[in-house]
């Protein structure tokens, strides 16, 4: 008998594994935070499975998003980037990571981790909502949108409300898997 899963997950078993490993589970690594900040601001105008299928180059040529490493890429890394095929070529995002990798940095020096200033929107706990379709969850919530002004402020780019949202579903932050999902309640 096949699980009950987020309709969202479809058929593509790249997306079913993500929805069933990671989507929704809390995440407190400030690598991983990194990497779903990038990739969810990568996102933006594309589908997720567009960037699931580009994911394993990005970890690849943002250095495991080592945000010390991706920090120190040079004006010709971030040109050899835009040539590359395997991650979405567009200037502006490519040049967020670097800079996000230099705010992560700074954020890490006044306040100990990404984790802490993140998860402090959702004052350190998952918050569980139970959607009878994806749908009907809201596109940014005020947690989503103090986030993306704190993070706006900071500095960081590609940090919008709606990607702020869709990085705490990614993260666990939030849990929205939908209500007859059998990943509901299990983060």
């Amino acid at each position: 008998m096949t699980k009950a899963r987020c309709c969202w997950a479809g058929e593509d078993p790249q997306m079913i594994a993500y929805h069933d490993t990671e989507w929704g589970v809390p995440s407190h690594d400030d690598r991983h935070l990194y990497e779903m900040l990038i990739l969810e601001g990568a996102q933006a105008g594309l589908s997720w499975q567009t960037i699931l299928r580009k994911r394993a180059r990005y970890q690849e040529v943002f250095e495991g998003f080592d945000a010390a490493r991706v920090a120190r890429f040079t004006p010709a890394r971030i040109e050899k980037l835009l040539a590359d095929p395997g991650i979405v070529r567009n200037r502006a995002k490519v040049e967020g990571a670097v800079i996000n990798a230099r705010k992560v940095l700074e954020l890490q020096e006044e306040v100990g981790s990404l984790d802490a200033f993140l998860w402090a929107f959702v004052d350190g706990k998952t918050i569980v909502n139970r959607w009878e379709s994806y749908r009907d969850a809201p596109a940014a919530t005020d947690a989503s949108k103090a986030m993306s002004k704190a993070l706006v402020k900071r500095g960081f780019k590609f940090v919008g409300p709606t990607i702020c949202y869709a990085f705490m579903q990614a993260t666990g932050m939030v849990d929205d898997h939908e209500a007859g999902c059998f990943r509901a309640g299990k983060a």
